[in-house]
């Protein structure tokens, strides 16, 4: 038994998607400390090993031949910017303009995209680190270029081990980010069965705003899952791997359209079916269905096959049965409601059919169009004007860039002012402390501050313990594992790991007990300087761009809506056009849940509108869940089953979500009340017997996108009454 335990243990660990970079940066580091130790010099140490941390920091997901251009991308910024410390580093006032000019640049160059902007950031990161070697560079007989090499040395080192891992272990990065995806699925699964608890007085809201949170981390996965796709698929034909993983990645956007979708207001169904196990059927259902999404992403993560459960078959028979029993009543007044129930019950029924086809997506019908838009630049022009588009002191990226030259050149001065050696950790500090936004700089200046004073007291600790050199050789690469596993989930193991190996690497050239009380003085400093420059230079308040979050939220939605009625009339084609309409609209719906959330962290006065933002949060996702309910059953109507009457109401719908968006943009009162929304809803509400029940469906979700106009419209109302967002 215990050969099986050992191997299901190591495919398990195999299997975890911080073990491949761990592992990677634990080899990188162990033959850097080694090398310095078979030469002799452990001055070596501490240049290669922050040239390997930048390196690993500005590693991104990629193909292998992707990677090797941004690795020949990375040591080119690299090489510019160790040469550049080394060059100007006698002379502070040039040093000073040109570190502020560096940091602007590279801050910009996040317009162009994550990878961009990862680079970016770790070259930054690079050139203080080439300040810290020049810093702690002793003896007048080294070679003056001797660190710069090093640490560009160390950085080509990890760059060529991730090459080398990328091309050996090309698809692990798809199945950790397909894993990932229907692990959110799921957890999103289980959140919607929540609201089909049959029970008064039950907090729906609550409920409601936690699916839409989660909706935030679907969304999320989603375009993780796409960037690591797209990476992989180059120009030419996917592979049969890719093919694989691309079918399972298009499955996970059906399921979330059709799984986000709404059918009815849930408290009217509560009401009157309260007497009956409907309900709980459809709850049980989406519950298991739930547990077979994380079934998937562990078969997906640890390379097994899948099995969907027969249980799930027998809940689906029970909710048919169910509703083959409310049908046989015959009550008048649960007529509309069962139409809606039986809605809601094919689309159990067709996600039940696709989760048990994911164990053979192979045999999946083929995606009419399986191509993925690529958001990063095509071109040099074209990289130049996202990058021209962004130089207003209107864009985020603008502030983010001028608040970190100013506060790089701050702490500058502070270090020259207070304790030249030793200082530039205060830089190093406000570079990781200082985020996009408040509220994002005030978690990481406590897990900053956190993680460091931890690491200080532990570091003490160890080197009373444990004197020997080789030892605490050990520990400087177990604890730059630590970082770069927990860097991302963990910040303040993460940033008490990286202060250890800090201590240990110096204390090879017998520097360490020195450190102690500086780097925790120039992390308090550096922590200070970052939160000052985001509260004083053009701060980026949340709750003062609400109303545009907002309006992105109403335009998507009418984009979307657009462009399911249009598959309405041509019949069901997941095309390009289509899948990104779903998607923009689901992105906006995201960014309103993370403004929000960030809000919740700014001072008192700026989070004001926070309760409105999370009722229009509410409202938001309601929307969307209504609209995905008319995405989901695309496929109902005959090509030729054409409505002039629906097309019309749908047409109104879309631009009332317009009108209200543009209100908002501009700052222009709207009607709390609209006489022709009313009477729409009523005409909509009102179908006649003998339709059937595809235009009958129609006809139902087109109401209820109406009804929900009255709320938003009161929600716009308030948020405009609250005066114009003032800038700053």
């Amino acid at each position: 038994m215990r050969s099986p335990s050992l191997s299901h243990s190591l495919r398990r660990l195999w299997a975890l998607d911080k073990f491949g970079y761990s592992l990677r940066v634990a080899i990188a580091l162990a033959s850097s400390m080694g090398l310095s130790w078979y030469l002799a010099e452990p001055s070596m140490v501490i240049p290669l090993f922050l040239g390997v941390i930048a390196s690993a920091l500005a590693e991104t997901d990629d193909s292998w031949l992707g990677r090797l251009s941004a690795l020949l991308v990375t040591l080119f910024c690299f090489s510019i910017a160790a040469a550049s410390v080394k060059l100007l580093f006698p002379y502070p006032w040039v040093f000073a303009l040109a570190m502020a000019a560096a940091a602007f640049c590279l801050v910009m160059l996040g317009a162009l995209g994550e990878r961009y902007a990862t680079i970016a950031q770790a070259t930054l990161i690079l050139s203080i680190y080439s300040m810290i070697a020049a810093d702690q560079r002793s003896g007048a007989g080294l070679h003056p270029w001797r660190d710069p090499l090093l640490l560009l040395a160390g950085a080509a080192w990890y760059g060529l081990l991730s090459i080398v891992w990328n091309a050996l272990f090309a698809h692990q990065p798809v199945q950790h980010s397909l894993a990932r995806l229907y692990r959110e699925l799921g957890q999103y699964f289980k959140l919607k069965a929540a609201l089909f608890e049959p029970v008064r007085q039950l907090d729906v809201e609550e409920r409601r705003l936690e699916l839409a949170q989660q909706n935030g981390r679907v969304v999320s996965a989603l375009n993780a899952t796409k960037e690591t796709l797209l990476h992989r698929l180059g120009n030419g034909r996917p592979g049969v791997k890719i093919s694989h993983y691309l079918k399972l990645y298009f499955l996970a956007q059906d399921l979330h359209e059709r799984v986000s979708s709404s059918h009815y207001p849930y408290q009217a169904l509560v009401e009157a079916f309260f007497h009956s196990d409907v309900l709980f059927r459809c709850g049980r259902l989406l519950r298991l269905q739930s547990v077979a999404c994380a079934e998937l992403a562990n078969a997906i993560q640890l390379r097994q096959p899948f099995r969907y459960s027969e249980a799930n078959a027998q809940a689906l028979a029970d909710l048919e049965a169910s509703l083959e029993h409310l049908r046989l009543q015959s009550n008048p007044a649960w007529r509309g409601l069962l139409r809606s129930l039986r809605a809601l019950s094919g689309n159990l029924a067709n996600m039940q059919r696709q989760l048990a086809s994911a164990s053979n997506p192979d045999a999946l019908e083929g995606e009419q169009d399986s191509s993925l838009l690529d958001r990063e630049p095509q071109s040099l022009r074209d990289a130049l004007a996202r990058i021209r588009l962004q130089l207003t002191p209107t864009s985020l990226q603008f502030r983010h860039a001028l608040r970190m030259s100013l506060a790089l050149v701050a702490g500058y001065a502070v270090l020259h002012t207070i304790h030249p050696d030793q200082g530039y950790w205060i830089l190093l500090t406000t570079v990781f402390v200082c985020q996009p936004n408040y509220g994002a700089t005030r978690i990481k200046l406590v897990q900053r501050i956190t993680g460091t004073a931890l690491g200080l007291a532990v570091g003490w600790a160890l080197f009373d313990l444990f004197p020997s050199q080789q030892v605490q050789a050990l520990f400087a690469v177990v604890a730059g594992v630590v970082f770069f596993a927990a860097r991302s989930s963990r910040y303040t193991l993460a940033t008490a790991a990286i202060t250890l190996l800090v201590l240990f690497c110096f204390n090879q050239v017998g520097d360490g007990y020195g450190l102690f009380w500086p780097r925790l003085v120039d992390t308090l400093i550096g922590s200070l300087i970052a939160a000052a420059a985001v509260f004083l230079i053009l701060p980026d308040w949340q709750g003062r761009r609400l109303n545009q979050v907002v309006a992105n939220t109403l335009s998507r939605s009418a984009d979307y809506l657009r462009q399911i009625m249009a598959q309405y009339e041509s019949g069901k084609r997941d095309d390009l056009a289509y899948r990104l309409a779903r998607r923009n609209a689901h992105n906006a719906d995201a960014a309103l849940s993370t403004t929000l959330s960030n809000m919740l962290l700014e001072p008192g006065h700026f989070r004001k509108d926070a309760e409105t933002g999370f009722r229009f949060l509410i409202l938001s996702h309601t929307l969307l869940n209504y609209l995905s309910g008319l995405g989901a059953h695309r496929e109902s109507l005959p090509d030729d089953a054409r409505d002039a009457m629906l097309e019309d109401a749908a047409a109104r719908l879309a631009t009332s979500l317009d009108e209200l968006a543009k209100a908002l943009q501009d700052n222009q009162p709207v009607a709390v009340y609209s006489e022709a929304e009313e009477a729409l809803a009523q005409q909509l509400e009102q179908a006649p017997e003998e339709m059937d029940d595809a235009h009958r469906l129609l006809q139902t979700q087109l109401g209820l996108i109406c009804r929900q106009l009255a709320p938003l419209r009161g929600m716009v109302a308030h948020l405009l009454r609250q005066g114009p967002p003032a800038q700053g």
